[in-house]
């Protein structure tokens, strides 16, 4: 449990990065509706990324008890990508519809980055 606590903190250190270059993006050229749909894309897929970690933690502590274990948030996580599109489709001068699916995508991005990474470190 604590090695997913450990990659947590790494993905959110990485995510973190892309947002800072994200609102670099959106400060300073003239793609603001591109990297405003990055930005919210990214920062839903980061909520959905806590989302799963509590839940997994609280998915432990069932099994560990002996208790029954509930879901993993797959509702809730749809929920809010589905959030993030309605805002797509609502203001289309503020958002990219393209760059918020991106958005959301970026952290299986991570996830397959930092893999790469740890996996040839070992």
């Amino acid at each position: 449990m604590f090695d997913m606590h450990l990659m947590f903190r790494r993905y959110r250190k990485y995510i973190f990065y892309l947002l800072a270059l994200y609102v670099i993006g959106w400060g300073f050229t003239e793609y603001q509706s591109v990297f405003l749909g990055l930005i919210l894309g990214t920062c839903i897929t980061l909520y959905n990324l806590w989302i799963m970690v509590s839940k997994h933690n609280q998915f432990d502590r069932a099994i560990e008890e002996g208790r029954k274990a509930g879901s993993l948030g797959t509702t809730s996580r749809m929920a809010a990508a589905g959030v993030a599109v309605f805002f797509a489709i609502k203001f289309p001068d503020y958002f990219d519809l393209v760059s918020i699916i991106i958005g959301l995508m970026t952290m299986y991005i991570v996830i397959m980055i930092d893999y790469a990474i740890q996996h040839s470190r070992a």
